[in-house]
Order: structure tokens, then C-alpha cells, then sequence
């Protein structure tokens, strides 16, 4: 192998090992990526979920949410009766949207589940809630949003996407 060979071969390498770096955000980039999401998610207050229909129409309304766990599972209450719940059960992928304002928004995909559970539902109560859900074990639901992705945008820490397709940054979670 001649000189230029062996440099086309290094420069190569070297160019792949470029896009793999840029391409996957280092772990130091995530945990602050989903700090900022999280600090919009706490001054969002409320939050848009979106299931779809049983025609595959989007359907979206107003959510009062907890606050993410650690591995970004989102909590919500609802009653078991709701639209969204039939809407879940037939299909679980789900979208949550945040905004907060000027400031920019982020949205969470992923799958929801429904839980019953005694223990959780006590654990994931508020007590502004009692008016809407009178007797919380028949009336009462838990909604689990499990992430597979976030997207951020957050003009004030300069994150405002791709600036040739508008693409959000993207954080990926593990498959469940």
C-alpha cells in the first residue's frame, strides 16, 4: 500500500469515527439535554396528551402530570372511563407536548400503560384532585408514559434544532 493510500485509508477512518462521535450525543450531553427538559417540563405546569383515535385521528387535551421519574416515566390521572383510556388500550404509543411559551417545548414519545394499582395510585395522588375522582379506587386511573424518545428545543440554552430541517435535539431511551 502506497503513502496516498495509507492516507486516504487513515483519512477515512478518522472521517467515520467524526460521524459516529456527532451523530450519538455523548452521555454528558443527554443527562444536560434532559436537565433542560426537565426544568421546561417544571415551569410547563401542564402538558398536552395525544393518543389516537380508533379512525387514526390524533386526539389531544390538557393533562395535569407529575413530574418525570428518573428514567423519565411520566405519571397522569384520569378515569377509567375516559376516552383516552379506550383510546390506549386498542393503541399505547403516545405523545406528551410541553411548552413553556417563548422559551421553547418538549414533546415525549412513547408507550402508555394503564395501572390499577392501590399503591401507585396513592403514590401518584393530588389532592386537588378529590372533586374530579370521589371515590378513587372505582373512579381512578393511572396513565405510565414510558419514553422512547424526547425532543427539546430551548432557545434560552441554545438548543433550536437542525437549522436546515428544524429537526429537534433527540434524546433516545432503551427499548422496552
Amino acid at each position: 500500500m502506497n503513502t496516498i493510500s495509507k492516507c486516504c485509508l487513515i483519512s477515512m477512518i478518522a472521517f467515520i469515527l467524526a460521524i459516529q462521535l456527532t451523530a450519538q450525543p455523548t452521555d454528558s450531553i443527554k443527562i444536560k439535554n434532559l436537565k433542560i427538559a426537565r426544568s421546561i417540563i417544571a415551569n410547563s405546569k401542564q402538558c398536552a396528551l395525544i393518543t389516537l383515535a380508533e379512525n387514526g385521528q390524533p386526539q389531544v387535551r390538557t393533562m395535569d402530570p407529575f413530574e418525570p421519574e428518573d428514567d423519565f416515566t411520566i405519571w397522569l390521572g384520569t378515569n377509567p372511563k375516559s376516552r383516552k383510556v379506550r383510546q390506549i388500550k386498542k393503541n399505547n404509543k403516545v405523545a406528551l407536548y410541553y411548552s413553556d411559551h417563548d422559551n421553547g417545548y418538549v414533546s415525549v414519545y412513547g408507550v402508555a400503560e394503564l395501572v390499577n394499582d392501590h399503591v401507585e395510585k396513592e403514590k401518584h395522588w393530588k389532592q386537588e384532585w378529590s372533586a374530579y375522582y370521589p371515590n378513587r379506587t372505582d373512579s381512578y386511573l393511572l396513565i405510565k408514559v414510558i419514553p422512547d424518545r424526547v425532543e427539546i428545543i430551548s432557545y434560552k440554552d441554545g438548543i433550536s434544532g437542525n437549522p436546515n430541517t428544524w429537526e429537534p435535539e433527540i434524546v433516545l431511551f432503551k427499548k422496552h
